[in-house]
């Protein structure tokens, strides 16, 4: 059931990325409300998963998920370059990640 949590907060935490872009630095409110709800939700969901998994392996999917949710949802709703390099990279935070998992202990 963690594991699930842990995707769960991955998600809020694209969500909360990519909510920043149309918030426009802050001065738009729904927008910005939705920065301060998925982030919150994010980080309290995480926070619930600490008890049975590894902190170091929870952090690292947590970011690893979210940045490539962030970089996937830049390139399609932003029109933010696809590139090798780029795929490269999200392969590398992508191989980082399962590892992580395999390796973590519950």
């Amino acid at each position: 059931m963690a594991w699930l949590i842990l995707l769960a907060a991955a998600a809020f935490e694209i969500a909360f990325a990519v909510s920043m872009k149309p918030s426009e630095g802050f001065t738009r409110l729904w927008p910005t409300l939705g920065v301060l709800v998925f982030g919150i939700t994010s980080v309290y969901l995480l926070g619930r998963t600490l008890d049975r998994l590894p902190l170091g392996t929870a952090y690292a999917i947590w970011t690893g998920l979210g940045s490539v949710g962030v970089v996937t949802l830049g390139i399609i709703l932003f029109n933010e370059q696809l590139t090798p390099t780029r795929l490269a990279c999200i392969a590398l935070i992508v191989t980082g990640v399962i590892g992580l998992r395999l390796a973590g202990t519950t």
